[in-house]
């Protein structure tokens, strides 16, 4: 292995995709608007130079491929041709499979023992990040002041996701952030919500990068440091040894348990991406804080939705397909918006209509649900209302100071429902002691939490 192979290697298990032809196969970039030629003629034309001057001469003097390329809305493609023969021996030598879109199982494992010294793997790296590490400016950590490298990732691959990210760690590039291809990530609010299957994120600082890491793409290079510019003061990351976490609560989603996901993940529930890299048995995962974490798991754990936004009609679909909503008796009442912008003002934590002083209905839930009832049709993007909520919910006291909207308060803890116009929204509680004993340790990893469906037996203890 050296250098150049090493890069290839990255480029084509990053983009690769394989058909039945032997004398053909393509590398896909997943450039998108930051390669368009439309919104970008200039590094459009520097990706053009990139693939001819740099890919091509390494394909033609390794392996004897002749390179071209064709661009569309979502991606570059470049296309290999000649015999394969050479290339798909030495793939498959390292347990690479030579067959579809080889970035979906991120084939790594196999190759990165042979990636004897840092330069190598610094050299494969940089093909990863050529073909599927983002440098689009919207890569940021809240603002312009942290800019992010994020390597794109398909499929559920979990193990070769934390070999990647401990293959960087042994070149000293630390990892900011693994958003992780599992519901509790791509969908914590909403149980229902069933299109979470986004794919992986791995995120960098692009300081950190900078100074370990490398890219082979002069187009990237210089994307990458034009992003770096707009920061106001340099960046290091901690190792996630010393980092603290700060997980966040999240609903019980039935597709913890998709088939998709690897075994050693499946039918776990996770309080934070870093609690994913523990149950994987990352060395570099902060075990003593996720096991603080875990003496108040009824904090972070909701059983039923903690916000769900839909139409009247399938808001009481959900009710009616569902055992314990279904059998309660709800209270019909109104809630004024003025009283609940008073409670979340006196106190951001509040809870109302519990049954005692950890339990209850989260005030500052209630009013995203009120904003999303309120807010006009042309201010909504889907169930998503388009500016921050409290100027939203200002400006309608200010058109009507008694705006409200229809709750229906359950006899037990289940979900809160509000209503108006056709808009719906359900509201779970937070009732800690009762979600604590919902958990079901795992037998082989204590890491993988288990939580079992509530019942009303649960609901009456007390």
């Amino acid at each position: 292995m050296d250098t150049d192979k090493a890069y290839i290697f990255g480029l084509i298990i990053g983009g690769g995709k394989f058909g039945n032809a032997e004398d053909y196969f393509s590398i896909q970039l997943p450039f998108r608007q930051w390669g368009s030629y439309l919104k970008n003629p200039q590094r459009a034309a520097q990706i053009s130079d990139d693939i001819m001057r740099f890919v091509g001469p390494l394909l033609l003097s390794i392996y004897g491929l002749r390179v071209n390329f064709y661009a569309s809305d979502k991606h570059w493609t470049i296309i290999c041709e000649g015999d394969l023969t050479d290339l798909k021996t030495d793939l498959e030598n390292y347990g690479i499979n030579c067959e579809g879109e080889l970035r979906t199982e991120l084939p790594i494992a196999g190759i990165i023992p042979h990636l004897k010294d840092a330069n190598i793997k610094r050299r494969f790296i940089a093909g990863l990040a050529d073909s599927i590490g983002s440098t689009n400016p919207t890569q940021r950590r809240f603002s312009d002041d942290v800019q992010i490298l994020s390597f794109e990732l398909k499929g559920f691959n979990f193990e070769s996701v934390c070999a990647l990210c401990n293959l960087l760690y042994s070149v000293n590039c630390i990892p900011d952030q693994i958003l992780w291809n599992h519901p509790n990530f791509h969908a914590s609010n909403n149980p229902y919500y069933k299109s979470w299957a986004k794919g992986f994120k791995l995120r960098i600082q692009l300081d950190q990068y900078a100074e370990f890491g490398a890219f082979g793409f002069k187009t990237k290079v210089e994307s990458a440091n034009n992003n770096r510019a707009r920061q106001t003061q340099s960046h290091k990351t901690e190792v996630c040894e010393d980092r603290e976490i700060r997980p966040s609560i999240s609903t019980v989603h039935p597709s913890e348990n998709d088939l998709r996901l690897p075994q050693c993940i499946r039918g776990g529930h996770y309080i934070h991406f870093r609690h994913v890299c523990a149950a994987l048995g990352c060395p570099h995962a902060p075990y003593q804080q996720l096991d603080e974490s875990f003496s108040h798991i009824g904090d972070l754990i909701v059983p039923f939705p903690i916000l769900c936004k839909d139409s009247k009609e399938n808001i009481q679909k959900t009710i009616d397909n569902d055992v314990l909503m279904s059998s309660v008796i709800y209270d019909e009442r109104l809630l004024y918006l003025k009283d609940l912008i008073q409670e979340f003002k006196a106190n951001t934590a509040a809870l109302i209509f519990g049954a005692g002083e950890h339990t209850g209905y989260p005030v500052a839930e209630i009013l995203q649900a009120v904003t999303y009832l309120v807010v006009p049709d042309s201010q909504l993007k889907g169930t998503r209302p388009k500016g921050k909520f409290m100027d939203i919910l200002s400006s309608q006291l200010s058109l009507d100071p008694n705006v409200s909207v229809k709750c229906l308060v359950p006899n037990k803890l289940t979900p809160l429902v509000l209503y108006r116009n056709d808009r719906g929204a359900l509201i779970g509680p937070k009732n800690p002691k009762v979600y604590s004993r919902l958990i079901v340790p795992d037998n082989d990893n204590p890491y993988k939490l288990v939580v079992r469906p509530i019942s009303f037996s649960d609901l009456d203890e007390k």
